[in-house]
């Protein structure tokens, strides 16, 4: 930073109140780097301007970006803690410390509003009157609690039941096979279950997701001694079986057996640049569940910041609030954060970190299992960074290239016999995925099915920007935009003159002429080129390179075959990702134009709040009316066409 930005920003700051705010630190292209909050704003944000030797090195490197800033006052402290976590969540600055892909939190959702309610995996945690539980730190988590769920109480089976699927059946008088193998109770046919009874094994599943198995347990037995009564021995057998089930969970589960409480335990754990935090969810004195989340730009923070940030963004889009939190370490403004949380809750919430007996000793628990999931993700970082670099010194020798192939683009072409044709570009630097740069194009010169020209307008368009004559080129198109990603903000991204190391194009002879075709045209004949020759079956990813008469076959055990093979079906998986985008976006359209009552408004709407066709059906009545635009009959006739 300058010292005549220092002075314009002093000037700036004598203006400031030293009330209660949150400040927003910009750059000069008025990107936002980071945001904080104090209750003294002009104090707080002079501190950044004084001498940089008080600074940590992190901060230094934010001080020097700073070209503007932002305030916004409040009349709180409180106030200014929720609109600096809306800012952070809107933003993502990356000098934050921030949740990693906080947006992709998974949660298992009960939707009690409906009179069959589904128990699933979803994404969206919104106000429509379903139960949330989690977030999950990932799917896998969550698939695997569906399942038992699903094992134990016989509900819909999430993913299978669709609402199309249920109504079939239900016009059939005849269940699925997941009530014949005992993993649905079959309410699609009435004679089979009542509602009542279904909604109870409902209402038993939220239950064990709250730690109140003993409940479930005693309703359990009560329906199994009625079965009994009734001579229905069978299934009195199978709620038994249930309930053994359940009570061997139950007792696995039980960490604390002298006090039933209701508590999340939240430990750290750090090295160098990284971090895990690790939550027990306790309920009832049972362990629930354990996740472990990774954090990202932690870098010289304190662990008291760190935690701090943490549980503002875990707290802000988690489920449920317990009544308790125990902590390995102090936060930051404790007591504006328990005001908060019990705001967020309803009733009192109490931050405590606890120095001695059983609660202490789950809190050192906890701290394992974040140094344990540490290691292991740094494991993981450490030999998938061996790997790529004996790949990448392979491919170089493989190829006579001078230097290490450290980045790498590639091409990849997709369409439906001629129709809605995409291409799609994919980064990897130093062997790793940087979706951040990923493009995409869509297909403006060629028509009908021709994947040579294709290639070759998406690499001319990609070229030429590397070029001087790129300069005089228009901005880049919205289809030649950044992919959505989560790995860094798109105004991170490098400029499109940064040459890769190595361009890979998907196909063969043909593709790969085309691309050594425009290179030659822009001035670029030195840039490596190869094209990825796969088997018929996908069993071989061999190189074709220009003016060879045959592929360069890699050997089966080649560290360099494995990161091609990612590479190439990497660039597939986006192209058809996109392709398959724009095919729904104009299949959606045309079945939204045949609904008498739904017009262009409505159709953009809809297709801004769900996005696709599978979205909509899955969604009820109530779901589709509560769109700005819609009302209940445009949402029935919507429903029954769907």
């Amino acid at each position: 930073m300058s010292d005549a930005t220092v002075s314009a920003l002093e000037e700036r700051l004598r203006s400031v109140p030293a009330t209660p705010g949150v400040y927003l630190w910009k750059d000069a292209t008025g990107t936002v780097l980071y945001v904080g909050k104090s209750k003294a704003l002009r104090d707080r944000m002079r501190s950044y301007l004084q001498s940089p030797r008080g600074l940590s090195a992190k901060t230094r490197r934010l001080v020097r970006a700073i070209a503007d800033f932002d305030v916004i006052l409040t009349q709180t402290e409180l106030e200014a803690l929720l609109l600096e976590m809306t800012l952070i969540k809107q933003h993502r600055p990356r000098y934050n410390v921030l949740l990693k892909d906080d947006k992709s939190y998974p949660y298992i959702k009960a939707t009690l509003n409906e009179p069959w309610p589904r128990i699933f995996a979803t994404r969206r945690h919104v106000a429509d009157g379903a139960r949330y539980f989690g977030p999950y730190a990932s799917p896998g988590a969550v698939y695997r609690t569906l399942d038992q769920l699903n094992r134990f109480f016989a509900f819909r089976p999430p993913g299978r039941c669709t609402d199309d699927k249920f109504e079939r059946h239900r016009a059939l008088g005849k269940p699925c096979l997941y009530y014949d193998i005992r993993r649905c109770l079959g309410p699609c046919v009435p004679s089979l279950v009542d509602q009542e009874e279904y909604r109870a094994a409902i209402a038993g599943a939220c239950r064990f997701l709250e730690g109140r198995t003993e409940h479930v347990v005693r309703d359990l037995r009560q329906r199994m001694q009625q079965a009994a009564e009734r001579l229905e021995f069978e299934r009195a057998a199978y709620l038994r079986d249930r309930i053994q089930d359940i009570e061997r969970v139950s007792e696995a589960q039980r960490v604390l057996r002298t006090v039933d409480t209701d508590q999340d335990v939240i430990a750290l754990a750090r090295e160098a640049d990284s971090a895990v935090v690790q939550v027990f969810y306790i309920r009832g004195g049972k362990l629930i569940g354990a996740e472990p989340f990774s954090l990202q730009n932690t870098e010289d923070a304190a662990d008291a910041q760190v935690l701090s940030s943490f549980v503002t963004q875990f707290y802000e889009s988690a489920a449920e609030v317990p009544p308790h939190v125990l902590l390995a370490e102090h936060v930051e403004e404790p007591m504006i954060i328990e005001q908060w949380l019990s705001q967020r809750r309803g009733q009192r919430v109490e931050i405590r970190v606890p120095r001695r007996g059983e609660k202490r000793q789950l809190v050192e628990m906890a701290t394992q299992n974040a140094r344990r999931k540490l290691d292991e993700l740094r494991a993981q970082w450490l030999n998938s960074e061996q790997r790529a670099a004996g790949a990448l010194t392979e491919l170089r020798e493989l190829l006579g290239l001078a230097e290490l192939p450290l980045t790498i683009e590639c091409f990849d072409i997709s369409t439906t016999q001629g129709s809605h044709a995409v291409g799609a570009m994919v980064v990897f630097e130093h062997g790793v995925a940087r979706p951040a740069r990923y493009r995409k194009f869509r297909i403006k010169t060629v028509a009908g099915m021709d994947d040579v020209a294709c290639m070759r307008e998406v690499l001319a368009r990609r070229l030429r920007r590397a070029t001087p004559r790129g300069d005089e080129l228009p901005p880049v198109a919205e289809d030649d935009a950044a992919a959505p990603t989560t790995d860094a903000p798109a105004a991170q991204a490098p400029p499109w003159a940064a040459l890769p190391d190595l361009l890979l194009v998907d196909g063969g002879v043909g593709q790969l002429n085309a691309a050594v075709a425009v290179a030659r045209e822009l001035g670029l004949a030195h840039l490596p080129l190869a094209s990825v020759v796969k088997g018929p079956d996908r069993d071989r990813f061999d190189l074709l390179l220009p003016g060879a008469a045959a592929p360069l076959v890699l050997r089966r055990d080649s560290l360099a075959l494995g990161l091609v093979q990612r590479i190439d079906e990497e660039a597939d998986r986006f192209a058809r990702a996109y392709h398959q985008t724009l095919r729904g976006k104009a299949a959606l359209r045309s079945t939204l134009e045949a609904i008498p009552g739904i017009g262009p408004t409505r159709r953009r709407a809809l297709q801004r709040h769900f996005g696709s066709l599978e979205a909509m059906r899955n969604a009820s009545v109530d779901e589709l009316a509560a769109v700005p635009g819609m009302n209940r009959p445009s949402a029935e006739a919507l429903k029954q066409v769907l």
